[in-house]
């Protein structure tokens, strides 16, 4: 049968229908009633794992591509019905990329030392069952990054969803372990439950078979995963900046601004979320903008866009949750605007709140600036201390050493799409834990491993 819309269409309707009507044991593999039961499975499924060759990991690994790819828009579709967040096509790009620039078991480097003594090896090994936390923004792409890096580490994992997203997610651990199973893995590698909670995360957290947790999330759940006196790796909230100077070919740095900043509504943390541009060459930023696809407001439209997008309390600025990663055409609507802009951009000074609060939604506020320093400063500032993910266009070596120095960020990407720093359209592989507060950057295979040292005295050593 031809994969044509309706049809794709009719199967996301279905699989909501079995997700809100059939027992969890029955309609998704991995999925239970309880945290308990979860974690009884995947310990079990664990101790058979731990006599898995690495070669038997790389089979499951690779079939896990396979049904990514396969089953990538109705991930996407899945996803955007039940959060409401996000374009259907660029969730279809993040789940293909996860499938292809994942990295597998080629992560885990072993490391040899040789001299008078003998030799001492080194070798990456797994930590046991490793409990996952994901977020709403990319429920299903996460899962399954984290279980390619995970199962390549010899893991077996457990995941507590964002409630938000949970079948979502819950369709990718049953993606997850059909694809395990189909290969040859033991069945409950990877499991869930059918309705998580604060409880089930708290059970999750303190239970002895959990050996280790990794949160993708806001700076909340980071903090809790290091009170809790494991192993823990947290990746957490950003508001990347980016400056384009007078060097900049200016007309590439607005498509690309466009293009990374209205990638997914601006739900990726490493999206351009605040603009600093020289004076000189801002009028041409913003035509460039407009050229490719971005709507200019000003005025009381901006004010009106922030009443929309923002909810003040106390004097101070978040985020209105029921607009996160919504079209930018239907913030135009509530202006009185028909458009089928991609983003939504504005001029403001730089302690707007569009600038200094990390929006999570098509808008992108520009501010004019006279100097690098200046434009250093502002971006700095605007960051909040993160280190999570920046951006520059610039020919001036100066000026990218200079900010790349001052802002200390996890991804810093110069002259492209702020989605290259995450290895699309660049070098590099993926991941969806970026854990900028605990240091470990770009997640991958060995991130979720220990090193194990092996010694032999006096042998092996042949020179």
């Amino acid at each position: 049968m031809e994969l044509n819309e309706n049809y794709i269409n009719q199967i996301v309707q279905n699989v909501v229908k079995n997700l809100e009507n059939a027992a969890p044991q029955q309609r998704l593999k991995g999925v239970f009633d309880s945290m308990t039961d979860a974690l009884e499975a995947v310990n079990k499924a664990y101790q058979f794992y731990r006599s898995y060759s690495i070669a038997q990991r790389e089979k499951m690994i690779a079939n896990i591509r396979k049904l990514t790819l396969e089953e990538a828009e109705t991930l996407a579709k899945l996803g955007v019905e039940e959060t409401g967040m996000g374009r259907v096509s660029d969730k279809i790009i993040k789940h293909q990329l996860v499938a292809n620039k994942t990295p597998g078991t080629e992560d885990l480097k072993p490391t040899a030392l040789t001299g008078d003594d003998g030799l001492t090896l080194v070798e990456m090994a797994p930590f046991g069952v490793i409990g996952s936390i994901t977020p709403s923004t990319n429920p299903s792409e996460t899962v399954i990054c984290n279980s390619i890096g995970m199962i390549a580490g010899g893991n077996g994992v457990v995941f507590n969803p964002h409630p938000n997203a949970c079948r979502t997610a819950n369709y990718a651990v049953d993606l997850v372990n059909r694809a395990i199973v189909e290969a040859g893995g033991p069945e409950n590698l990877v499991v869930s439950v059918a309705k998580p909670t604060m409880d089930t995360s708290k059970e999750m957290m303190a239970s002895p078979i959990v050996r280790m947790l990794v949160a993708t999330g806001g700076p909340g759940v980071v903090r809790t995963l290091l009170s809790s006196g494991k192993k823990a790796i947290g990746a957490g909230a950003g508001n990347p900046p980016v400056i384009v100077d007078d060097t900049a070919d200016v007309a590439k740095a607005g498509r690309d601004i466009v293009l990374g900043a209205s990638f997914d509504n601006n739900l990726p943390c490493i999206a351009e979320k605040e603009c600093f541009a020289f004076s000189n060459i801002a009028d041409e930023l913003i035509d460039s903008m407009i050229k490719n696809g971005a709507y200019m407001i000003d005025g009381d439209q901006v004010e009106r866009l922030k009443k929309i997008a923002l909810i003040e309390k106390d004097g101070k600025f978040g985020i209105n949750k029921k607009w996160v990663g919504k079209d930018a055409s239907l913030f135009l609507k509530e202006l009185g605007i028909d458009s089928d802009a991609k983003l939504i951009i504005c001029e403001t000074d730089e302690m707007h709140p569009f600038v200094q609060v990390e929006m999570m939604m098509p808008i992108l506020a520009i501010v004019r600036v006279n100097s690098i320093e200046e434009a250093i400063k502002m971006a700095v500032n605007a960051e909040h201390g993160n280190r999570h993910s920046a951006h520059i266009h610039s020919k001036n070596i100066d000026h990218l050493t200079a900010f790349a120095k001052a802002v200390e960020t996890t991804i810093f990407v110069k002259n492209a799409p702020s989605y290259a720093g995450i290895g699309a359209g660049g070098e590099g592989y993926t991941t969806f834990t970026i854990a900028g507060p605990t240091g470990e950057g770009l997640t991958a295979a060995h991130s979720f491993t220990r090193a194990r040292r092996c010694v032999m005295v006096d042998g092996l050593h042949i020179i």
